[in-house]
This record gives structure tokens, sequence and C-alpha cells, in this order.
């Protein structure tokens, strides 16, 4: 699928659907500051993995905010989507996977990874990872979103091709992806969530 755009222009926003810009004042040790910021929703990703191909499903999608400030028409990334609805993240994960890739699967086939904030100098929005693996006979659809309001190319990238994926610096694509990706080639058995204990050190 190829994305055609015209006409890209740019309007003020005093309040939007799924963000809201802010601008932020407070006193930080006792000095004054303010920071520009973006009031939005958490999400859930989901990598997808076709054991029947072997291979990563994952989606390729226009994002207004890359081709403004990089000239991209398309980025390559995991099936994910907004908290937005009034259920859990496991069945917002499970939605997501059949409106975007065409997969329905029961909630109980998903691992949860972790989880990891975006966006931080901005957003500092809350993104959820989980895997699961599909099979061509839970494909019950092409896939490609919610018509209206998105556009979606179900892509697969092969196994063997992934590590190459990950560093290809010509790829419009996530730090999730990225890490879901290692996560997966270096042994996901050995990636088994863990309680850790991180210690801030003042410098």
């Amino acid at each position: 699928m190829d994305f055609e755009v015209k006409d890209f222009k740019l309007e003020p926003l005093k309040e939007g659907k799924y963000i809201s810009p802010k601008l932020a004042r407070y006193k930080l040790n006792g000095e004054d500051r303010d920071w520009e910021l973006l009031k939005i929703g958490n999400s859930v990703a989901i990598l997808l993995y076709n054991k029947d191909s072997n291979s990563f499903v994952c989606v390729k999608q226009f994002r207004p905010a890359v081709y403004l400030n990089h000239n991209i028409t398309y980025t390559i990334e995991l099936c994910a989507g907004l908290l937005d609805k009034d259920c859990s993240i496991e069945q917002t994960a499970k939605e997501e996977i059949l409106e975007e890739c065409g997969f329905d699967i029961p909630v109980e086939s998903l691992e949860r990874l972790t989880s990891f904030y975006t966006c931080v100098g901005h957003a500092g929005s809350k993104q959820y990872l989980f895997f699961a693996e599909v099979t061509e006979s839970q494909r019950v659809s092409s896939g490609g979103g919610v018509e209206g309001e998105e556009m979606i190319e179900v892509i697969e990238i092969p196994i063997e091709k992934a590590r190459e994926f990950i560093f290809n610096e010509e790829i419009a694509t996530t730090p999730g992806l990225k890490f879901a990706f290692e996560w997966f080639l270096n042994g996901k058995q050995r990636w088994k969530r863990q309680s850790l204990v991180v210690v801030a050190f003042g410098v």
C-alpha cells in the first residue's frame, strides 16, 4: 500500500479528541519553571509472532507527525492502540489485534512482557507491551484498522530479517518495536518478567 499525501497543513489546536496541549507552570527546587506538554492517554502494544510463517506481524501506516518532521509517508510499528475503552488492558489488546491485524485470539494467550513510558519530554504516556503467538487458522479478516479512522496495511517481517530491520535507520519505526524484537531474538524465555529494584543516585 502506498500513501499519497496532499494538501497537508497545520492549524492551531486548543483541545483535541485524544491529546490536549498544555503549558505547565511549577516550582522546581524553589525556582519558577514552565514546560510545554501534551496530556495524552496510555496505550498497549503487542508483538505478534506468526508460527506458520515464522515472522512478526506488524502494521504499516501513515503518521502525520513523522511526515511533518521528516517527510516520511509511513512507519512500521507493532499492533497497538490507546487505552480509551471501558475494559481491561488485555481485552483492549485482543481487540486491537483483531481490528488492525485480523487475528482473533483468546485473551489467555496474551503474555505481558513489561511497560514503559514514551515521549517523556512532552507526553509521558505509559505503554503496556504484550506478546502473542498466532496461526493462520486464527486469521479471520485482513485487518486494516477501524474504517474511516485508520488506514493500516498488515505486513510480516521474517525472523531471519528482523535483526537487520532493527538497525536499518532508513525505516521509520518505534523504540517499542525494536525492544520487542530484541526480546524475542535474544531468547524470550531468558527475559521473563522479574522484580527489579532501581536505585536513583544523585549526580
